[in-house]
C-alpha cells in the first residue's frame, strides 16, 4: 500500500492487485486496504471500493463528516476517474471525432452466480462506460484502453468490455482462460475538489503493466 496523498481530511492510497478493499466474508479475509489504513490512521473510512483483482487509486476519508461529503461527491459524479486496461482482441477506434466510444448497457447483480454481474435490459440499472483505444499489440492480440466509468456499478468495466466482445486480460470471472498473472485493470487517475478547502486535486498512480 503506497501513500500518494495524506492530509487531515482525506487519504489517496495505491491498492495493489490481490488486496481486498474492505474485509471479506469468512476466515482469512480480514486483511484489506481499509484495515491497513486504520492501523496508521484510526479515523480512516472507506468512501468507494475497487475489486480485489484491480489495482490503483482509492480515496479514504478522515472521519464521518468527510466520508459523508466525499460519498456525496461520488454519488453526484463530481469525482472523475480514469482506468487503464488491456483487453483481448483488436478493438478499433470508434470513429468518433474525439476518439472516444461509449458502452451504454444496463447492469444487474447475477444473484445465483454472485459476485458476478450481468447485462440485463429488463430491470438493470443504467450503466455507462467511455473508452478510448490507446494502442494495439498485434503479436499478443490485445488492445490497451483508457476507460472512464460514468456510472459506478459493481464490475461495470469488466462486464461492459465482456459484452463488447473484448474481455479484460486476466479476468477469471468474465474472460477466457489465459496465462496472465493478474487482472489487467488499473485505476490510474482521480480528479476532485478537496472536501474542505475546495482546491482542485489530481492524483496519479503509475500503471504497473
Amino acid at each position: 500500500m503506497q501513500v500518494l496523498h495524506e492530509d487531515a481530511f482525506l487519504l489517496a492510497l495505491d491498492k495493489p492487485a490481490g488486496l481486498l478493499a474492505v474485509p471479506g466474508r469468512g476466515e482469512g479475509k480480514s486483511d484489506c486496504l481499509a484495515a491497513r489504513a486504520q492501523q496508521r490512521w484510526p479515523d480512516a473510512l472507506v468512501v468507494h471500493r475497487l475489486d480485489q483483482a484491480t489495482s490503483g487509486l482509492m480515496l479514504l476519508a478522515r472521519g464521518t463528516e468527510i466520508q459523508r461529503r466525499l460519498s456525496a461527491a461520488f454519488a453526484e459524479r463530481q469525482v472523475h476517474k480514469q482506468y487503464e486496461a488491456i483487453v483481448h482482441g483488436h478493438l478499433p477506434a470508434p470513429g468518433t471525432e474525439d476518439g472516444w466510444g461509449e458502452i451504454d448497457l444496463p447492469l444487474l447483480i447475477d444473484w445465483p452466480n454472485r459476485p458476478r454481474s450481468k447485462v440485463e435490459h429488463n430491470g438493470g440499472k443504467p450503466s455507462r462506460t467511455r473508452w478510448k483505444a490507446l494502442s494495439h499489440d498485434e503479436g499478443r492480440g490485445t488492445t490497451r484502453l483508457l476507460l472512464e466509468p460514468v456510472t459506478g456499478r459493481s464490475h461495470q468495466l469488466r462486464v461492459h468490455l465482456q459484452a463488447l466482445g473484448h474481455p479484460i486480460v486476466g479476468d477469471t470471472l468474465y474472460g477466457p482462460e489465459d496465462r496472465a498473472e493478474r487482472l489487467m485493470l488499473h485505476a490510474k487517475e482521480l480528479w476532485l475538489d478537496h472536501p474542505e478547502s475546495g482546491k482542485a486535486l489530481h492524483f496519479v498512480s503509475k500503471v504497473p503493466f
